[in-house]
């Protein structure tokens, strides 16, 4: 299973431009997308689930391109969780599952043996019975990331999954999806960089419609790397002279004074150190320095 974009474009009648002119693969297992508020990242996800329709560009999904008399195809392939989610309200748990497996052509007992799965494998089996205006907004995720699971699609697109979960609750689903994602696709959006950290190898970042970054989880550690640095003070002054010269990613009270991680393009003036670069410096180094050099 691959998704192949070129030069997919989407611009609206406003004429703001969504997504400008990208070019990506996503291969099998889990692929992270990664980007603030308002990069693109939902109107991309939007064409990739045939709800809206690209401007110009080609999108094709195991060389079967999107459009209008493929989409039918398309659709059979694609679980799809959205951010927001409301599914009816005065069903079960149960009840919404079954409806929602029936509207997908998937046989009864079948369905029944999959939601029995999924409900034990995302801690909701207990919960089965309820309204789902009676769950809280975590438990309405996971029962929306089950019914993106039912018809077990080659092609999953989840967007914000664990949001509203507690920590051991985002690992179950973490786990559930790179276990799903044997011999399948997985495109895993969200602004918890830990989650992309501990479910994928291979990553795009996007901004203002593009793509600043995609490849792999190590070749965007090693951009950053040597730029990353940390300063201990107990000078207050010096503190606030790092967040006013260079992007922060930490800071932390140590005994004496205060602990400082940011970012630098070359080295910095002041005294501290190079230090190991995370996930998290790594995306704030590609959105700040790599942004400003396109």
């Amino acid at each position: 299973m691959s998704i192949r974009m070129e030069d997919l474009t989407v611009k609206f009648k406003n004429g703001v431009t969504a997504v400008d002119h990208v070019c990506l693969e996503i291969p099998k297992g889990v692929y992270g997308l990664l980007g603030e508020n308002g990069a693109g990242k939902t109107t991309l996800m939007r064409v990739l689930t045939t709800v809206l329709a690209q401007t110009g560009g080609t999108v094709t999904l195991d060389g079967m391109q999107y459009s209008e008399q493929n989409y039918e195809k398309i659709q059979k392939k694609i679980g799809y969780l959205p951010q927001e989610i409301d599914l009816y309200p005065g069903l079960t748990v149960q009840e919404c599952l079954e409806y929602m497996g029936d509207l997908a052509g998937i046989p009864k007992e079948l369905c029944r043996k999959r939601i029995r799965y999924y409900l034990e494998k995302t801690s909701l089996t207990d919960h089965r019975r309820k309204k789902m205006r009676q769950l809280s907004g975590g438990m309405k995720r996971r029962v929306g990331l089950i019914q993106a699971l039912l018809n077990e699609p080659e092609f999953l697109i989840v967007d914000e999954p664990t949001t509203g979960l507690d920590p051991e609750e985002r690992i179950r689903i973490r786990n559930l999806l790179v276990d799903f994602s044997d011999n399948r696709t997985v495109l895993f959006s969200t602004h918890v960089v830990e989650d992309l950290v501990a479910t994928c190898s291979r990553l795009a970042i996007m901004k203002k419609g593009r793509f600043l970054y995609s490849g792999s989880m190590q070749e965007l550690l090693d951009e950053a790397k040597g730029h990353v640095w940390i300063c201990r003070t107990s000078d207050e002054g010096t503190a606030r002279e790092i967040e006013k010269n260079y992007h922060v990613s930490s800071k932390q009270f140590v005994d004496g004074g205060m602990q400082v991680k940011f970012l630098s393009e070359d080295k910095p003036e002041i005294r501290c150190a190079p230090c190991e670069t995370t996930l998290e410096d790594a995306y704030i180094y590609v959105t700040n320095f790599r942004a400003g050099r396109l």
